[in-house]
């Protein structure tokens, strides 16, 4: 067993106080037949009522109501995650088993409805260069699965988009991605997502946090990536930013059919205008290889 002890610190600070309205937080990571949250404390200044729901995505939401006032508001998101396997198993893993689905993809009946939905485009004005830039891509390469053909479209995202850390809210579109050639791994994530969806390939966004050397050093942020849905491997994940599978590494804490569906954090305030100062986000992440008994596993709660 290896353990993940995360924590995720936010601050929007403001030049005087000003009152919350209600914020969303995807704060806490899914959980499977790999992974345990052992724990999960989520603290808020000014304190917070909280409200936790499952989605549609079936996410983990917390609703959070703060009625008092504050020229600041700090989150911090603790979290503590089980992940079954060792170091060894560190590596990208692509899929469980070799996968024989192959373009167009036929995807059964009683998956269509719900199929249907992450088949959508978000950026529909945009396919008619998406469906170019992929066709292009997949000129050089011979025929294969499905499967395949993700792994192709994610090395060339990673080979041909330059990572750049973007400050602006909100995602850039597919066709900015492709004419700039730089994006935030959210732009290159949306890139990928559509790309796989006019393949006719079913491809949701997902929301984490990566286990990288920034986020050792406490220097971390958030991470975002793409899984695409296989009938015969279920659902797969592949990071355009890294340019390869999912591995441990990765830390999933939700996913949607929209890339809005899964930010971290939002919400609204009232204050005068310009007084918004601006964001700090610090992501720490450190291992433990822990082979004690199993954990207790505790309910999310809000600690303020």
């Amino acid at each position: 067993m290896r353990r993940y002890h995360i924590e995720h610190r936010t601050i929007y600070r403001y030049s005087e106080p000003v009152r919350f309205g209600l914020h969303r937080m995807v704060l806490r990571p899914r959980e499977g037949h790999d992974v345990q949250v052992v724990k999960h404390d989520l603290e808020v200044y000014p304190p917070a009522h909280f409200f936790w729901l499952t989605d549609l995505f079936g996410n983990s939401i917390a609703l959070a109501e703060m009625p008092d006032m504050a020229d600041r508001l700090e989150i911090i998101n603790k979290v503590i995650i089980e992940r079954v396997g060792g170091p060894e198993d560190a590596a990208p893993r692509q899929i469980t088993r070799p996968s024989l689905v192959t373009l167009p993809v036929a995807y059964p009946q009683i998956e269509q409805p719900v199929v249907s939905g992450y088949l959508q485009s978000v950026y529909p004005e945009d396919q008619p260069v998406i469906s170019q830039w992929v066709a292009t891509q997949m000129e050089s390469l011979p025929a294969g699965s499905a499967a395949e053909a993700v792994a192709h479209l994610n090395r060339c995202i990673h080979a041909q988009i330059r990572y750049r850390r973007r400050e602006e809210r909100g995602v850039q579109t597919p066709a900015n991605t492709l004419t700039y050639a730089t994006g935030s791994c959210r732009d290159m994530a949306t890139l990928l997502m559509e790309a796989c969806r006019s393949l006719g390939l079913a491809a949701r966004f997902a929301s984490g946090y990566l286990d990288a050397a920034a986020a050792t050093a406490g220097r971390g942020s958030t991470h975002a990536w793409v899984e695409v849905y296989f009938p015969d491997n279920g659902w797969c994940g592949f990071d355009p930013t890294v340019g390869d599978a999912l591995s441990p590494r990765h830390v999933t804490l939700g996913v949607s059919a929209h890339p809005r569906g899964v930010m971290p954090i939002s919400g609204i305030y009232e204050g005068a205008p310009g007084c918004y100062l601006g964001m700090e986000v610090a992501v720490t992440i450190r291992q433990s290889l822990d082979d004690a008994s199993p954990p207790e596993v505790l309910v999310p709660s809000g600690i303020s």
